[in-house]
């Protein structure tokens, strides 16, 4: 079941809106919904961030719907698990965001400190001359 639903959420979060929209399809076949129902618990984790980011910022419309009716299917089929799964998205979000700011900060100390290194370099030869 989990090698499964990885592939279907990576199919989920492709930009190529075919292949995102026939696996949003899947939650068309009613054997299908059962089998999730049953296995909410499991399954949702694993798909919600491509959920999310479908309803967040893809541009296919048909995509960007079908993502948030199956958001709102989770939402009713049980609230507390999908508070959890929103939780912990957003808590990977923040640490993302705060991983990237890091690495942009290092990227602005180096490249100020390239700068520097040439300066220097240009005022020692200014002088050398």
């Amino acid at each position: 079941m989990v090698p499964l639903f990885q592939q279907v959420s990576r199919c989920l979060s492709s930009s190529h809106f075919q292949v995102a929209e026939r696996s949003l399809f899947l939650w068309n076949n009613e054997h299908i919904v059962v089998l999730i129902a049953q296995n909410r618990s499991v399954i949702l984790p694993i798909i919600f961030a491509s959920l999310e980011k479908n309803t967040e910022s893809h541009w296919n419309q048909a995509v960007h719907g079908l993502s948030s009716n199956i958001k709102r299917m989770f939402m009713e089929m049980d609230p507390e698990l999908f508070e959890e799964c929103q939780q912990e998205y957003e808590e990977k979000q923040a640490k993302w965001k705060e991983v990237e700011e890091k690495r942009q900060s290092r990227w602005r100390r180096l490249d100020e400190a390239v700068e520097e290194r040439e300066r220097v370099g240009r005022e020692d030869h200014m002088i050398t001359s």
